[in-house]
């Protein structure tokens, strides 16, 4: 996916669901899997809880999805309540990506996923 930055959740959507398909089908073109810095890799759709993703060189990451699972979370007020829990793996190029950054993305993700903190842009509304 080029310049995914710029576009909204529903446009990233539509084109992760146009590639998989694509993908699937092999009618992928050698310049779409080319010039890529980031992954973004599922390997919870097949059940895995957790994975650790290697990085396909010359690209700088890749993160990791896990399959999302119920589990008991303790809540304010130390009340337990089930929620959706998904892992996630940062596997990442130290000569190129600092360790705090990656820690700080993480961090931002979980709280943005944890609070679903999205704005309607974002959604493509």
């Amino acid at each position: 996916m080029k310049n995914a930055g710029g576009k909204s959740i529903a446009a990233l959507s539509a084109e992760i669901a146009d590639l998989a398909d694509r993908t699937r089908s092999n009618k992928l073109t050698p310049d779409e899997l080319q010039g890529g810095t980031f992954t973004v890799t599922n390997t919870g759709s097949r059940g895995a809880l957790f994975d650790t993703p290697v990085v396909f060189l010359p690209q700088s990451a890749i993160l990791g999805l896990g399959t999302v699972v119920k589990r008991p979370v303790v809540m304010g007020g130390d009340s337990i309540a089930i929620r959706s829990m998904v892992y996630l793996a940062l596997s990442y190029d130290h000569r190129i990506i600092d360790g705090a950054d990656a820690a700080r993305f993480l961090s931002a993700m979980k709280v943005r996923l944890e609070a679903g903190a999205f704005n309607a842009s974002d959604l493509g509304y």
